[in-house]
């Protein structure tokens, strides 16, 4: 697998239940960056072959385009998973995301048996992909490892209402109860060199809410954000993408960098900001950033 298909652009994650052929069909038309069809939390007990068989048909059927497909696998404690990882690898999904992770150990695990599938169906290997769910104490605190466990490993996510449980806390709207957990697990991600993704917001109907939150992850360093509902996407991907302004300064601030590099000059002023070599890299991810959302056609 190459870096740009690990780094690739990933503001938004549609989570869509494999129980649910005809939403699972339609999802690109809302242009996520990535779905994630769920087969654990959205799929009841009674129904996970049947949202497996659907799951693999769909992959095996629909074109999404551009659009990645993620699929979440059943819990590692559960007789499913297996069957999950089989599926997703005989029906082409491009990643697997590991539900409840707590450890390298689980990461590995997963890994073993994406390995074995790619080699009972002829697929490519190496490239399916893994993300993490981090949904628990634990598992923040064994972020590094997780985030360390294999190339395969494209990112970790937060899943806020698990961990939510575990600290015996709920929502707030500041965000208190997951900072410890947002930035733990972001540190480890940024460590590691792999992107990293926050959870969840569930009501709907507050979208002010919703967008103060994504303010915050971007804020933050967040990669991007899950998804429940397509009207989030455009919210997302808006706050998420640089805009003019932050184009043209990542433009000057790159002209000027290479331009004093050249002459000898290790720091200098732009529009009044000192600035030096350390700020040319996250001038070229806002342009890098900017040029794979489409807004922006430069050649810096």
């Amino acid at each position: 697998m190459t870096d740009d298909v690990k780094n690739r652009l990933r503001r938004t994650m549609l989570f869509l239940s494999a129980q649910r052929p005809s939403l699972m069909k339609d999802a690109y038309i809302f242009r996520p960056d990535s779905v994630i069809f769920d087969l654990e939390d959205a799929v009841a007990e009674s129904q996970k072959d049947a949202a497996r068989f659907s799951l693999y048909n769909n992959l095996k059927s629909v074109d999404y385009g551009s659009v990645e497909r993620i699929v979440r696998i059943n819990g590692l404690e559960t007789p499913h998973w297996r069957e999950d990882v089989r599926a997703c690898v005989a029906g082409g999904a491009e990643g697997i995301r590991i539900a409840k992770c707590e450890s390298a150990e689980d990461v590995k695990l997963v890994e073993s048996a994406v390995e074995s599938a790619e080699r009972e169906f002829s697929a490519d290997p190496g490239k399916m992909l893994l993300m993490a769910a981090i949904e628990s104490p634990r598992g923040v605190i064994n972020a590094l490892e997780i985030c360390e466990a294999s190339d395969r490993l494209f990112g970790v996510a937060i899943s806020g209402g698990d961990f939510r449980v575990a600290m015996r806390t709920s929502y707030h709207r500041s965000g208190v109860e997951l900072l410890a957990a947002r930035g733990g697990v972001l540190l480890a991600a940024r460590a590691s060199g792999v992107q990293c993704f926050d959870t969840v917001f569930t009501d709907l109907d507050d979208m002010e809410g919703f967008r103060a939150e994504v303010v915050l992850d971007r804020e933050m360093g967040f990669d991007g954000k899950s998804v429940v509902s397509p009207r989030q996407i455009p919210v997302v991907h808006e706050i998420f993408t640089p805009g003019p302004r932050e184009i043209r300064e990542a433009e000057r601030v790159v002209r000027a960098i290479r331009e004093n590099a050249a002459r000898g000059v290790g720091i200098f002023q732009v529009d009044g900001k000192m600035l030096d070599i350390a700020f040319l890299s996250g001038a070229e991810r806002t342009l890098a950033l900017a040029k794979a959302s489409g807004a922006y056609e430069g050649d810096l």
